[in-house]
């Protein structure tokens, strides 16, 4: 098109010319304003936008407290709102799926399951109890004419209530956006009080879905938060999860359609999944054998619908223009004109009730006082109404004829109209015949103290809109409490829970790895995101994205999965420098790299090679053997070298010396501890996850070869090798620490079928890791209350003797020796305990310090207690046992592929 062209236009009135670029221009900003300020943006006065407001105006109108058929409601709607019935019957169906203005009736759909609603002749609704208090006052109502002239219509309402934060609200507008997520009804009204009682408070976005949302980064709903909700997941056993709330947004149909596809991709491993939700939500995973629960909820997270993440954007109509707000602000805003609309209620209820008072007053005056027997001879209507005028006067005092000194006449309110008398004139007889003046004193008398009320609440304006939010509070805040459950998420590393849905293979000569090489050497199982780190003998290495297949680099002679920032995987190598013939040892780790770049491990020198590597996940030393060649001139040519004699440097360091002469053979001769030290692990008490950040439960340093053992409610015991992987139940945990061949566990229990509160003390007996053993008798009422690692604890008892409440102080390592594992243990009371607790190391030996010092103490004889116990019942010994021999395992756990203490050896 031709600048001629588009400049081209039409002329105005004026006779101006018009182009076609400002046509443009001008109907653009046209439509953007329209869809801005009629179509996605709610106004702050009201937080609605205008097709619901149009809607909840024609249910007022056609409110008669029944219910009304949804097409009905529509078709009256037409009448305010100019667009389509879908729009209309879309946005109701909306309103009362918000469970808050419209009380529904029939199938108004689930947003849970993203069911819609029947169709609109088939539903009914009308408004609720709330709706009518809060939203409606034509007093203060301003109206504007509708699209077509016809009728009128509010240009906002007049809600008393933050209806916008509560309801929440999302609309795509031309060049901006709104989206203000939901808040809780009962926070608001409680925030609104804070507000006028110049208090602070926070609020935080609160869903009908419940789940769990994390709002450490929501900046009070400002343009740049951001908020991230979870779907709530049970782990019913070791093989089933199940989703019982979902996340804001999301419905079970999508939500398993993401786990499904999440599965496809080998992600999550799921074996079945069943959508059980009837009244409440309830979607239940299988998982596939040998799979972990924990892992899977992680990954749940990490790769499906059941964690997702808004931006929230709080964008309102001010003064006819959209501003961007933060939630506080728009409630400060919301409650300050709930105040202002409860002022100006009051003034009109003040007028209306100065006009009842006027009004009775004059009646009073001109019946009692027989004013109307003056009008008989009057031949007009202009002298009635002057002759009431001047009996009236004889009476009242007015603004412009006050009291005077003496004067015992009414005070007004006001001037004596014309209207006022035409009033008094249309007084039927029948009613003066029957007037009754003490009826009419007490109204008056009721009028005067209704009026003296309204008085007070306008000079307490404050404290009167104080009391209207807890009137709302108390009236309709049952069953509106919290649904969402705050709380803060771990972040979870994507590469951590994937699931291993790939395999690593290598071709060590050629030079490849990959995924799709099944019929080369298998590595290890890894994801199919996995970043792979390839080691060859010519000293070099290099990490890629695995594929199918990836050249790295011919003959290698390690390849692993590699994980950013891991410092404590660290390579031990010794390599040959080409140049000058010596050897040099070196300790590295590799935290950071540049993928697909190739990185040298020697000093560059042509002939250089590897001598010696191997990979330690944990920092572990080594000691080798080396042994020179027959033909070199060394006077010792083999001795052992000690890789703990050097520190761990950067991958670029040269590395210390070993020998000039040529190297034969290097054989490991044993695999050292740790040189990086023993990691310092601690239990989140929250989310059940170990960490080395200092959260929650110090659980103990742990080495190379350190094994958790944990204490379970059910009175079971686990052993198990460290995994900073794995997520605890912490609500059924009673002890969980380090673990070694001496730790000794003691517990206090319950032995249901003699009814004696029992103590035991043993030690672990039980070689196989990652299972559950019973220490507890399996008979019916059988319970732990009490289960340390403590090496000498002392507990505090407390039970009942009769009514009375007894409490004993027990050294259990001295009421009782280490017995095995199967063991009843010996018998401290009869009955059960009420509570068990145990004393602090200090406490207890500061105890023990003053038993010693006087007998009026009276110490504990534990040894005697522990007699006295069996006294009357034989004692319980080591052999009596409740519990089969525990099945062992022969499970070979060893992976393929190298291994940390293997030697790879070279041809030299």
């Amino acid at each position: 098109m031709s600048e001629d062209t588009i400049n081209s236009g039409k002329t105005n009135e004026g006779g101006e010319l018009i182009t076609l670029n400002g046509m443009y221009k001008e109907y653009f900003l046209d439509y953007a304003s329209y869809v801005i300020l009629e179509r996605a943006v709610p106004d702050i006065d009201d937080g609605l936008k205008p097709v619901q407001r149009r809607i909840l105006h024609a249910m007022k109108e056609m409110d008669d407290g029944r219910y009304h058929k949804v097409a009905n409601i529509i078709g009256q709607t037409m009448q305010y709102h100019p667009h389509g019935d879908a729009a209309i019957g879309d946005a109701l169906v909306n309103l009362g799926q918000k469970d808050l203005l419209i009380d529904c009736q029939g199938n108004w759909g689930d947003v849970r399951t993203g069911d819609s609603a029947a169709a609109p002749r088939y539903i009914e609704a009308r408004l609720t109890k709330f709706a009518l208090e809060v939203l409606f006052n034509p007093q203060t109502t301003e109206w504007q004419l509708t699209y077509d002239g016809r009728k009128k219509e509010p240009v906002t309402l007049p809600v008393k209530f933050p209806l916008v934060l509560s309801q929440g609200v999302e609309g795509i507008a031309v060049g901006l956006s709104t989206k203000i997520l939901p808040h809780n009804f009962i926070e608001l009204l409680q925030a609104s009080i804070k507000i006028l009682q110049n208090k602070k408070f926070t609020l935080y976005p609160d869903f009908f879905t419940g789940g769990m949302i994390d709002v450490s980064d929501y900046q009070d709903g400002h343009r740049g938060g951001k908020v991230k909700i979870r779907a709530k997941i049970q782990q019913v056993d070791k093989n089933i999860l199940n989703i019982v709330e979902l996340p804001y947004g999301v419905t079970t149909n999508s939500l398993i359609e993401s786990i499904l596809k999440a599965n496809d991709k080998g992600q999550i491993k799921i074996k079945k999944v069943s959508d059980n939700t009837a009244k409440d939500v309830e979607i239940q995973l299988e998982l596939m054998p040998g799979v972990s629960p924990d892992v899977t909820i992680d990954a749940l997270y990490a790769f499906t619908d059941c964690e997702v993440s808004y931006s929230p954007n709080a964008c309102v109509i001010v003064d006819n223009k959209p501003h961007f707000l933060s939630v506080s602000e728009i409630l400060n805003i919301s409650t300050m004109q709930t105040k202002e609309l409860l002022r100006r209620e009051l003034e009109i209820k003040k007028g209306e009730l100065e006009e009842k008072w006027h009004h009775a007053s004059l009646e009073k005056i001109f019946i009692e006082e027989r004013i109307y027997r003056d009008i008989e001879e009057c031949e007009s209507f202009e002298e009635v109404i002057t002759t009431i005028d001047e009996g009236l006067r004889k009476y009242v005092a007015t603004p412009s004829d006050p009291l005077k000194h003496g004067d015992n006449r009414l005070l007004l309110m006001r001037d004596i109209t014309e209207d006022d008398i035409i009033k008094l004139t249309e007084i039927k007889i029948k009613r003066i015949s029957k007037y009754n003046k003490f009826k009419a004193d007490e109204i008056m008398t009721q009028l005067l103290a209704e009026l003296e009320q309204v008085k007070y609440d306008l000079e307490h304006l404050t404290e009167f809109a104080i009391a209207y939010f807890e009137r709302l509070l108390e009236k309709y805040g049952k069953g509106r409490e919290r649904k969402t459950e705050i709380t803060s998420f771990d972040t979870i590393e994507i590469k951590e829970v994937v699931a291993n849905n790939a395999k690593l293979y290598v071709n060590r000569e050629e030079g490849f790895i990959g995924m799709g090489m099944k019929k080369d050497e298998f590595i290890c199982d890894c994801s199919d995101i996995a970043d792979i780190i390839a080691f060859t003998k010519d000293g070099t290495f290099k990490v890629v994205r695995i594929d199918d297949k990836v050249f790295v680099g011919k003959n290698i002679i390690h390849a692993a999965v590699w994980l950013k920032s891991d410092d404590r995987t660290t390579y031990n190598l010794i390599y040959l420098d080409g140049k000058s013939g010596k050897s040099f040892a070196k300790r590295f780790n590799v935290t950071a790299i540049t993928r697909d770049k190739e990185y040298d491990l020697t000093q560059g020198t042509k002939g250089s090679k590897l001598l010696y590597f191997t990979s330690n996940p944990n920092g572990e030393s080594e000691i080798v053997n080396i042994q020179l060649t027959q033909s070199s001139s060394a006077k010792k040519k083999s001795f052992e070298f000690d890789f703990a004699d050097l520190a761990i440097k950067g991958r670029n360091a040269q590395g210390n010396t070993v020998t000039k002469y040529p190297i034969r053979k290097i054989t490991q001769v044993s695999v050292g501890k740790s040189s990086l030290g023993a990691m310092k692990i601690y239990m989140d008490e929250v989310s059940g996850k170990l960490n080395q950040d200092e959260r929650g439960k110090y659980l103990g340093d742990f080495d190379t070869g350190s094994k958790l053992l944990t204490v379970y409610k059910d009175g079971a015991y686990e052993v198990n090798d460290l995994d900073l992987t794995k997520k605890y139940d912490v609500n059924n945990i009673v002890e969980i620490g380090n673990f070694d061949d001496n730790s000794v566990i003691s517990a206090v229990y319950y032995e249901g079928e003699k009814g004696w509160t029992m103590v035991k003390r043993f030690k672990i007996e039980t070689s196989t890791q990652d299972q559950k053993f019973v220490f507890l008798p399996e008979t019916p009422g059988t319970k732990l209350y009490f289960a340390t690692l403590q090496p000498q604890p002392m507990v505090k008892c407390t039970y009942k003797v009769g009514k009375v409440k007894e409490e004993k102080e027990v050294f259990l390592s001295e009421f009782i020796d280490i017995k095995g594992w199967k063991a009843l243990g010996n018998k401290l009371i009869d009955g059960k305990l009420t509570d068990v607790e145990l004393v602090k190391i200090a406490d207890a030996v500061e105890r023990t310090e003053e038993s010693s010092l006087t007998d009026s103490n009276h110490p504990i004889d534990t040894k005697a207690m522990a007699s006295e116990s069996t006294h009357s019942e034989p004692r319980p010994e080591t052999d009596q046992k409740h519990d089969p021999q525990p099945p062992t395992s022969d499970i070979d756990k060893t992976k393929p592929g190298y291994k940390p203490g293997d030697t790879i050896e070279f041809d030299f």
